[in-house]
């Protein structure tokens, strides 16, 4: 089970470095110069830090819209680097890239970005979550198991008896505890994912009636009144836009 990648793969990343004003991630040294603390910023830019501790700084823009995951994590995500040489020795290299401006630099910088988000990802799931959302529902490992079947099966006829036995969990538990620690029921999260997807597939040009039928809408003007009641739009608007 691997609750980042169809995450990742849905909303891709791009790393630029980037001046601290204009950053939302940056990367705090000690006197030493080690990287001791990566700060980032959800909305916005970081609170201000002190000139002389910051290491490296870049702008993390995520693909896609209305990314669960991230909207799921506190405004600024405080990653503790102090003991990881593995995350210590990617903020180095992504700063030696930026200032050597060497050939291929940024698509070096992407890729390290990415390695880097995944780690600082993992660790917050790892801490879980004080109040209710996908990040904490990942943080529970059963609930987490129902939550990646939807993520990497929309299309799926689930129902919550369904993803109740994928979580090992009885029905009643399972409605109980999705609830209290996502914050809605598992039916509204499944809702909500296949819309957020058909907005991506739509945007792209996909057909309307072949959007419907892969995010199991038993029809196009059911599956347009719930995109519509969503997005404030037709799906049919959406696609012709981007054709």
């Amino acid at each position: 089970m691997d609750r980042l990648t169809t995450l990742m793969d849905r909303f891709q990343l791009a790393v630029q470095a980037a001046m601290p004003g204009e950053a939302n991630l940056i990367a705090l040294a000690d006197a030493a110069g080690d990287p001791v603390r990566i700060l980032y910023c959800t909305r916005g830019t970081p609170p201000d830090a002190p000139a002389f501790n910051v290491m490296w700084a870049a702008r993390v823009e995520w693909s896609g819209r209305s990314n669960p995951f991230l909207a799921a994590l506190p405004p600024v995500v405080d990653y503790d680097v102090s003991g990881n040489a593995e995350a210590q020795g990617l903020v180095r290299l992504m700063r030696d890239e930026a200032e050597g401006r060497h050939c291929g630099a940024q698509s070096v910088i992407n890729r390290l970005g990415e390695v880097l988000m995944v780690r600082l990802l993992r660790d917050q799931i790892k801490k879980g979550a004080t109040e209710p959302g996908l990040l904490a529902g990942l943080a529970d490992p059963r609930l987490s198991r129902a939550i990646v079947a939807m993520h990497d099966h929309p299309g799926r006829l689930w129902g919550n008896a369904d993803l109740a036995q994928e979580a090992g969990l009885s029905l009643s538990r399972f409605a109980e505890l999705f609830a209290a620690e996502v914050g809605e029921t598992p039916m509204g999260y499944l809702r909500r994912w296949r819309l957020i997807l058909a907005h991506q597939d739509l945007a792209r040009g996909d057909r309307v009636e072949a959007v419907a039928r892969r995010y199991a809408y038993t029809s196009p003007e059911g599956f347009t009144r719930a995109f519509r009641k969503a997005y404030g739009v037709a799906p049919v608007s959406l696609r012709s836009a981007a054709a």
